[in-house]
C-alpha cells in the first residue's frame, strides 16, 4: 500500500501531511510526500533553500514517528496536480491526500484548479482535508 500526499509549507499542506501520516500509521503503509514547484522564475534561490529546509523537517518528523516514507521535491515545470497524479500512477497509490484552504466568495465558484483536477483525474480515491483556522 502507498499513500501520496501533496505538501506545501502552509496550513493546508500541514493539515494534509498530518492526516496522511495518521493514515500511513493506521494502515502500516508507505507515505510518499510530494512538494511540487514549476521552478524557473517562480522559484528563486532563497525559496529553494527554504523549501529544502522545510522538507528536511518533514523527513525528520516522519523518521521520529517511525513512518516509512519518501519525500520528493519535484521541479519539472508541471502543475502540482500533474505531479501528484503522475506519482500516484507510478506508485500504484491507494489514495491521495490533499489540503484545501478557505476561499473567498468569488474563489468558491472554483474549487481550485489543482484540487479540482486531482479530484477529477486521479487514478485512485482522493482524501481532501481542510486546514485548521489557526
Amino acid at each position: 500500500m502507498t499513500i501520496v500526499v501533496g505538501f506545501v509549507p502552509r496550513a493546508e499542506g500541514r493539515a494534509a501531511l498530518r492526516r496522511a501520516a495518521e493514515e500511513a500509521r493506521l494502515r502500516s503503509t508507505r507515505l510518499v510526500v510530494i512538494n511540487s514547484s514549476r521552478g524557473g522564475r517562480e522559484l528563486d534561490d532563497e525559496d529553494a533553500v527554504r523549501s529544502e529546509k522545510e522538507l528536511a523537517e518533514v523527513r525528520a518528523s516522519l523518521d521520529t514517528e517511525g513512518i516509512e516514507h519518501e519525500v520528493r521535491q519535484l521541479v519539472r515545470g508541471n502543475d502540482p496536480a500533474e505531479d501528484l497524479i503522475a506519482v500516484a500512477e507510478e506508485t500504484g497509490a491507494d489514495f491521495i491526500v490533499i489540503g484545501l484552504r478557505r476561499r473567498t466568495p468569488v474563489g468558491k465558484l472554483i474549487l481550485g484548479s489543482n484540487a479540482q483536477r486531482i479530484l477529477l483525474e486521479a487514478p485512485c480515491p482522493v482524501l481532501a482535508v481542510k486546514a485548521n483556522e489557526d
